[in-house]
């Protein structure tokens, strides 16, 4: 089986209490109460989603997917992100080349940081909006109700 699809980590992002392996069944046995046949397919999705540190395309799921299983289709990938992402398990990552990434979604409010040249995802908190928040609502005259704030730069690994 691919390296990248086995990897068992355990993420620290001050979110996560169970091993990896306990959330990609947690994850399957979410696709499954929510009507999904677990595929070898969808669970290869599931675990390479779940253990990456980085926000994945479609196209780079599918592609690392195939590896393994190359009957693997695209669309499967699509359903399975969107289902993923209905059930609250994956978020969506805009990135500044247009195309969306998904990666694991974390409990809390946290912001993105996002390295540019490999992906590799880093979450913070923090970091007081307040004030901007207001000088928007008062220029504009909306009623800001919440705010995704990610952030594009280079890693320390790909900077050195």
């Amino acid at each position: 089986m691919n390296s990248i699809l086995v990897m068992k980590i355990i993420f620290d992002y001050n979110c996560v209490t169970m091993t990896t392996s306990d959330l990609i069944e947690n994850w399957l046995e979410q696709l499954q109460a929510s009507g999904y046949r677990l595929t070898e397919p969808r669970r290869a999705i599931v675990e390479l989603v779940a253990t990456s540190d980085h926000a994945l395309s479609p196209i780079e799921i599918y592609d690392i997917g195939r590896q393994e299983y190359p009957r693997l289709g695209l669309v499967t990938v699509y359903r399975t992100l969107e289902r993923l992402e209905d059930l609250g398990l994956i978020q969506r990552v805009h990135s500044p080349d247009g195309c969306h990434r998904y990666l694991r979604a974390f409990e809390g409010h946290q912001h993105l940081l996002i390295c540019t040249r490999c992906g590799r995802v880093e979450m913070f908190a923090g970091d007081d909006i307040d004030p901007l928040t207001q000088r928007v609502e008062q220029t504009t005259g909306y009623q800001v109700e919440d705010h995704w704030l990610q952030l594009f730069g280079v890693c320390p690994r790909c900077h050195a």
